[in-house]
């Protein structure tokens, strides 16, 4: 006579808790970091600093990041909010978010050589922009007050423009002609809620025409997607990236979402508050697109210390996408600014 096997005892959430941090690993999404826009933009400061030499003024940071600033201001990169604020003469760089019309003409007033290093996929956002308000639509931008990609779009076509701040702000939307809107999206934000908006946006406007592409670039839904099956799995997530990175903070609503028990930013792995390791066994490490993969490896060597030396990779896709340099790089932009206070 054979007995039957004893049942599996029942376990608590604290016991289940113990058992997964038992076995320590770290989950790495990819891709992760740069994307070919900050890549791009960084560069262009670099080589303006070794071509031209110091100093190079940027309007606002190049790309949001601070490791990424501190990096450049040692080299010689001075930062600055207005372009009012560059001596004339000198050489001006505007960040990878993008500028208005107004501010191109303000570095003219201001006898200033200037260097573009919006990313192409913004630039791309910017052009759809005139060309719809040229055709007379009402545009439905979504994106987030204040950001500089939305008040650098925005100023193509003000009179034309519409932010839409997420689903909530659908109901506030007002547009002359139902049959003549468009929408369009700042770059960095969730894929989710800008769809979710666009979804409300279309309960109320059926005929609402969607841009040629989706604006939304390719390097934050492979980043997004990568946190999503890795949020499934991990009991942490921790995003390394700059609080006022939007594209970052994404990625830690969208772990969230995903499953992760807990998500953070960091800047630093010395910002990880051992606390957030207390009963986790897997930790899910990303960063935003505008973060140097040196800030991800200091994450990795902190958790190692601490006994998460197992690392797998979660792949979401393969990113060989690269943007060449602006073209001003390839003039003398120190003679041009001198002859411009001569004239």
């Amino acid at each position: 006579m054979t007995s039957s096997p004893s049942p599996t005892p029942a376990t608590t959430p604290g016991e289940d808790a113990a058992r997964r941090s038992d076995v320590r690993k770290v989950l790495l999404a990819a891709p992760r970091g740069y994307c070919a826009g900050v890549d791009r933009a960084v560069i262009a400061v670099e080589k303006a600093l070794e071509q031209y030499g110091a100093p190079v003024y940027v309007r606002h940071e190049i790309v949001h990041n601070k490791y990424v600033v501190k990096t450049l201001e040692k080299k010689g990169a001075i930062f600055v909010e207005e372009t009012e604020e560059v001596p004339e003469g000198n050489i001006v760089i505007f960040s990878a978010h993008g500028v208005a019309p107004v501010v191109h003409e303000e570095a003219k007033r201001g006898k200033l050589a200037s260097i573009d290093a919006t990313c192409p996929l913004v630039t791309k956002v910017h052009k759809e922009a005139v060309r719809y308000a040229k055709e007379d639509y009402d545009i439905l931008l979504i994106g987030h007050e204040g950001h500089e990609e939305v008040i650098g779009t925005s100023g193509e076509a003000p009179e034309h423009i519409t932010l839409v701040d997420g689903p909530d702000d659908v109901a506030n939307v007002e547009v002359r002609d139902p049959d003549r809107v468009v929408w369009l999206s700042q770059t960095t934000l969730s894929v989710d809620e800008t769809m979710e908006t666009v979804d409300a946006l279309k309960g109320r406007y059926p005929n609402l025409l969607s841009p040629p592409s989706d604006d939304i670039c390719y390097a934050t839904q492979n980043r997004q997607t990568a946190v999503k099956q890795m949020g499934a799995e991990a009991d942490l997530v921790i995003v390394v990236g700059s609080k006022n990175s939007s594209n970052s903070v994404r990625l830690v609503e969208v772990a969230l979402g995903a499953g992760a028990r807990a998500a953070h930013l960091v800047d630093y792995a010395e910002e990880i508050d051992e606390a957030w390791l207390e009963g986790v066994g897997t930790v899910g490490v990303t960063s935003g697109a505008s973060v140097p993969e040196i800030l991800v490896h200091g994450v990795l060597d902190w958790l190692a210390q601490r006994g998460y030396e197992d690392v797998s990779t979660i792949t979401a896709a393969e990113e060989s996408i690269a943007f060449s340099l602006p073209k001003e790089l390839r003039r003398d932009l120190r003679a041009e600014a001198k002859a411009a206070t001569e004239d």
